[in-house]
């Protein structure tokens, strides 16, 4: 009966998707618990700022953190989900880079938490998170590249790939980028992993027509 019925896909990369997407917004939360202290330029307002907010300064980077870390777990699982070829391979050395990135930004939040006064005022060492951001621009680079050998809309893969170049001039002009522009990118690619549907293959579809009489 249901012989013209359409074939009904699966969704291959919806977990993983779902992973950056829900990382992505957990690391947002976190750094939102005294948004306006990104913002503020004097070192003396923003250390006021910091001391009257501690606790939710505190709980905000521990917050930023688990999103941090849970990132590329999300890559991680959709490279697995790719069957084979090129676009795996890019999607894990994309995967590996934010992993090996991840732990150096942690370290720096941790700092953040620790030391008001520091981060107030912009002091210690800067290579850490420097680091971390080169890494997150390979591994968008990376991913761009897989993402356009994947059956997803060309749309996902050039706006990760395109955005590594552009970040890259950023960080080396600056010697600073904003990190919400990493997972900006990243919960977009998660948003389209999480909707797109493969199509089954005709031999996969057990409907069956009903005989000619």
């Amino acid at each position: 009966m249901n012989g013209n019925k359409p074939l009904q896909g699966n969704k291959p990369y919806q977990k993983a998707g779902a992973v950056i997407v829900a990382a992505g917004a957990c690391w947002g939360l976190g750094i939102s618990f005294v948004g306006n202290v990104h913002a503020t330029r004097d070192p003396a307002t923003r250390l006021a700022m910091l001391e009257h907010h501690r606790g939710l300064w505190v709980a905000g980077q521990f917050l930023a953190a688990a999103g941090t870390m849970a990132v590329p777990v999300g890559f991680v699982r959709f490279a697995h989900a790719i069957r084979s070829g090129p676009a795996k391979s890019l999607a894990a050395g994309a995967a590996a880079a934010l992993l090996a990135g991840a732990p150096l930004f942690v370290v720096a939040l941790a700092d953040r938490a620790s030391d008001l006064e520091g981060f107030a005022l912009r002091r210690g060492s800067n290579w850490p998170y420097l680091t971390y951001s080169g890494l997150h621009i390979a591994g968008l680079a990376a991913l761009g590249a897989g993402l356009l050998l994947t059956p997803l809309k060309p749309w996902t893969g050039i706006t990760a790939a395109a955005s590594a170049p552009l970040f890259g001039a950023i960080l080396a002009g600056t010697k600073d980028i904003p990190p919400f522009v990493f997972y900006l990118v990243e919960t977009a690619v998660g948003a389209q992993l999480m909707r797109y549907e493969e199509p089954m293959a005709p031999s996969e579809d057990h409907t069956y027509a009903l005989p000619r009489r």
